[in-house]
């Protein structure tokens, strides 16, 4: 791992099912990234881009090879050792919010903030849904918020304990093409701002476009790497 990689992937393999069903979906994955880099992992369905973002979330343990975030291995880490970890370097964004329905949009946010023991969990939480454009919100419960919205509180709980890591796993997949353009230019802009390395999975071009860099997955294997103009977009209205 380079002095400048906050994500480095050697040799990365991992198989999933037994006998007949076997599938070998990361297959010798070679990947640096670097703090503040900004790459789109571009692939068809079943080429193992989301089996990738997993594994540099902590989410899946590989079979061989070598995983390093942020100056920490993964490798035979325990599970609890791996979600402290992830606490304190990631944050993660997922196509289908994954919020707690019975919480309100503050809870949902403050929940990783209380269980890294902040104090200020509950101001924290409230001062990320301001930034989001949900200062008005903080008391719905996700039922009572649009697709766009419920994106917002779930950026909100991934960038409230500051992470150095952002990874997305088709944070536009399922909104409308006018509330994925806002969550997008949300996204982006907010990278930015806090100089957070952004590994972002997705099916839309013109989204990877706006990345430093494309990576192409086929196969479970790396395909090509690319760099990408970087577009600039300004954050959207609440949606």
């Amino acid at each position: 791992m380079s002095d400048a990689s906050v994500i480095s992937l050697s040799q990365v393999h991992l198989t999933l099912g037994e006998g007949a069903s076997r599938v070998h979906v990361l297959n010798g994955i070679d990947l640096e990234i670097a703090s503040g880099e900004s790459v789109a992992v571009l692939g068809p369905s079943g080429s193992g881009k989301s089996t990738l973002l997993m594994v540099i979330a902590g989410l899946e343990q590989t079979d061989t090879g070598e995983v390093r975030i942020a100056g920490n291995s993964l490798t035979g880490l325990d599970e609890d050792r791996l979600a402290a970890i992830r606490g304190r370097t990631t944050g993660i964004i997922f196509q289908s919010f994954h919020l707690i329905a019975n919480m309100t949009a503050l809870e949902n946010v403050a929940v990783p903030l209380e269980l890294a023991g902040r104090k200020d969990a509950f101001d924290k939480a409230a001062a990320e849904l301001a930034a989001v454009g949900l200062d008005q919100r903080l008391n719905h419960y996700p039922g009572q918020l649009s697709g766009g919205e419920q994106q917002r509180v779930a950026i909100a709980r991934a960038l409230a304990p500051d992470p150095a890591i952002l990874v997305a796993d088709e944070p536009t997949g399922n909104l409308d093409g006018t509330t994925s353009s806002q969550i997008a230019d949300l996204i982006f802009a907010t990278q930015r701002e806090r100089g957070a390395t952004l590994v972002l999975v997705t099916h839309d071009e013109k989204m990877a476009k706006r990345c430093g860099r494309i990576v192409r997955m086929r196969s479970g294997r790396i395909e090509a790497g690319e760099n990408a103009p970087v577009r600039r977009g300004k954050a959207g209205a609440t949606v």
